[in-house]
């Protein structure tokens, strides 16, 4: 009779062993779908086909051009507080459940906080002012 340990660690490693299958099998439908249009695609380089295009308009001049860092601001401040929105879901069912309301409650001020912090300090730098 083999031994208990022994089975749950062939268990475990046959759960995993469906995981690489899967993940072998996907990076093999990707290389075919590249192989196949690699193969299929016609390859006739022209001038025209080779010359930087951009929403239908020949480039002209520098391609350099300057973009203000405000919006990238803006972005990452959306960014925080989209992640901050995705935490207070599971929070929430977490603090639903009994014997976990102090602990939890205690936690998302302590995470709200954080984030109170970063908003006052990109106040205080001015960038949430819109020129």
């Amino acid at each position: 009779m083999r031994e208990p340990t022994v089975e749950i660690a062939a268990e475990y490693f046959r759960s995993y062993s469906v995981v690489g299958l899967l993940a072998v099998v996907g990076v093999l439908f990707v290389a075919v779908a590249f192989g196949a249009g690699r193969l299929l695609r016609p390859v006739v380089p022209t001038p025209e086909k080779l010359l930087t295009y951009e929403c239908g308009v020949d480039p002209v001049g520098e391609g350099w051009a300057h973009t203000q860092v405000r919006y990238y601001v803006y972005a990452f401040l959306y960014v925080i507080f989209a992640v901050d929105s995705i935490f207070l879901f599971p929070w929430a069912t977490v603090f639903a459940a009994p014997g976990y309301g102090a602990t939890t409650l205690v936690e998302m001020f302590i995470f709200l906080g954080f984030l109170a912090v970063g908003l006052l300090y990109a106040y205080k730098k001015g960038v949430l002012t819109w020129t």
